[in-house]
């Protein structure tokens, strides 16, 4: 990345940046734990104690902070706030279908459930829920810079700023830690829900602050945090470098099919 671009990148991307890289260690000192420990990632020992404060704490005060008003904050979870909404000449909000918001819940209610079947058959253990929760916190950073499933495959808005489920990503990050007694955990996943509750409330409440018809604050033209810029420098690196990329992806490929016939003349 060359230095003017880094310059000109918004005080919210470089936060976002920092909150990847941050989560990715936390996510990756946990896992050393975990394989260190033994699996024993709850136990009592002061090591595995530490990493969890540290879990708790970090979380924890940045759900804290997400009940306040920010400058630093991206407007996506900001535009909850009365002081945010800047109306237009229109009256009536344009939100996203109810349905693109059911479909999200159902397929994410399917993926952990899956995850939650396999922690009750003792497939996987408490560590791993928590492993699972700090990869999602670091997906849910990606999600927001270069890639996410959720705009692209389900809810089509145009960027974060319009998210209709923002405010979604910790109760989504913590599902995993439903299925735990401890805490810790407990705690993280009340703040959660205390977040969706009110976001959902005041989403009902003041739907005309969640809509670029009738809130100023959520148009391009008006944006100072350029979130979806690494989203499209992505797609326009794709979009011309493609085909790089898949003949790496064949290259592998065949790699992998030549190293197993060896084995098999072995």
């Amino acid at each position: 990345m060359s230095k003017r671009k880094f310059k000109n990148m918004s005080r919210t991307s470089l936060m976002h940046y920092g909150k990847l890289v941050f989560r990715s260690l936390l996510f990756f000192a946990a896992l050393w734990m975990y394989f260190v420990s033994g699996g024993d990632l709850l136990g009592g020992g002061w090591r595995q104690q530490l990493v969890l404060g540290v879990i708790w704490v970090v979380f924890a005060v940045e759900m804290a902070l997400r009940f306040f008003p920010s400058g630093m904050e991206s407007m996506g979870c900001q535009k909850q706030f009365a002081r945010n909404f800047r109306p237009t000449v229109r009256q009536t909000p344009r939100l996203i279908p109810s349905w693109r918001t059911a479909s999200v819940v159902l397929a994410w209610g399917l993926l952990n459930g899956c995850i939650g079947h396999l922690y009750f058959k003792g497939i996987i253990d408490q560590g791993m829920l928590v492993l699972i929760s700090l990869a999602y916190s670091v997906c849910d950073m990606i999600c927001i810079l270069f890639f996410c499933p959720f705009q692209t495959w389900f809810m089509k808005n145009k960027c974060c700023t319009s998210c209709r489920i923002y405010n979604w990503d910790y109760p989504m990050m913590f599902t995993p830690l439903l299925f735990l007694k401890n805490a810790y955990t407990g705690s993280l996943v009340l703040m959660a829900l205390c977040l969706l509750v009110r976001w959902e409330y005041t989403v009902h409440r003041y739907p005309e602050r969640f809509s670029e018809t009738t809130n100023a604050s959520l148009a391009c033209v008006n944006c100072q945090e350029k979130l979806c810029f690494h989203k499209k420098q992505l797609r326009r690196f794709l979009a011309k470098n493609g085909h790089l990329v898949q003949d790496v992806a064949e290259t592998l490929l065949v790699g992998k099919d030549a190293a197993e016939e060896a084995g098999e003349q072995i």
